[in-house]
């Protein structure tokens, strides 16, 4: 209608004054301005369905998912100006590794093997600790090395073998791993135990230890570990009971960190995702 009269004209028809309506002409939002918006309900969206955990460069891998590409230093730039952050690592970590016993060790064949090409070649293996109202709970998980795919996993009230042992069993299971597979561990009292060294060997697994008093040879565990409290915030809340601490790390593990969660060592793909990818690149290839 302004193409086509004067626009004191219409202000004076509509009783508006015309500085009013160049005021409000020139506050509307430009183009970019009307992009950013739409781009940060997106980062918002993309953030809340990563639990509050992803920062920019996980959240650009989802735009880029989603058909918007945008650069890490304006998805940083929106989220900043949200309120919205990634969560950082917490890497404070627990005493669980009691190596004081006079059982014999597995030698350190870790970091003598070639990095893992694919699923099954080696595993990683540690426990931690959760903190509820009815006292501790603790978690005793395995990784894929190559995948970073949390392959089983058990909770128990004591540190006892028998936490690991089902750890180990729900792996087996899981997995049904081929002979030969590294189990890599800390030199911990549960990992040494006779009837865990029995079942590793009926599996077919080979034993490796971590050197004495040196995380560095686990750092996959360690790492995994950080990622799982920071994601969680378990450690900075006191959950009611052990139950619920136990459904709280099913949920993590099993509907987020092994289906979902963008891993940046895995050019920013979940666990599940990167091993599926390689899947399809093998039927191709064949």
């Amino acid at each position: 209608m302004k193409g086509e009269h004067p626009i004191r004209l219409l202000c004076g028809l509509l009783d508006v004054a015309p500085s009013g309506y160049y005021r409000w002409e020139q506050a509307r939002p430009g183009p970019r301005a009307s992009a950013d918006a739409a781009l940060a309900a997106q980062i918002a969206t993309f953030h809340q369905a990563s639990r509050g955990t992803y920062g920019a460069p996980r959240i650009v891998k989802d735009l880029q998912e989603a058909g918007t590409p945008t650069s890490k230093r304006r998805c940083a730039r929106l989220m900043r100006a949200q309120g919205l952050r990634g969560k950082k690592k917490n890497r404070r970590r627990p005493r669980t590794t009691d190596s004081r016993h006079a059982q014999p060790v597995a030698a350190n064949l870790i970091a003598d093997r070639p990095v893992p090409t694919g699923p099954n070649q080696a595993w990683r293996t540690d426990i931690t600790y959760l903190k509820t109202a009815e006292g501790w709970l603790f978690l005793a998980a395995i990784l894929d090395a190559w995948s970073r795919r949390v392959v089983g996993w058990a909770c128990a009230p004591t540190l006892h073998a028998s936490l690991a042992m089902a750890a180990l069993r729900d792996a087996l299971q899981r997995r049904q791993p081929p002979k030969g597979v590294l189990h890599h561990s800390d030199r911990g009292c549960q990992y040494v135990d006779a009837e865990y060294v029995a079942l590793l060997t009926a599996a077919g697994l080979e034993r490796s230890m971590s050197r004495a008093g040196n995380c560095y040879d686990n750092a996959a565990m360690e790492s995994f570990w950080s990622t799982f409290k920071s994601d969680t915030g378990l450690d900075e809340t006191d959950l009611a009971t052990r139950r619920e601490a136990e459904l709280a790390v099913f949920d993590y593990i099993e509907t987020f960190y092994n289906p979902r969660r963008r891993h940046s060592s895995l050019g920013y793909l979940s666990p599940v995702a990167f091993e599926n990818q390689q899947k399809l690149n093998n039927i191709k290839a064949a």
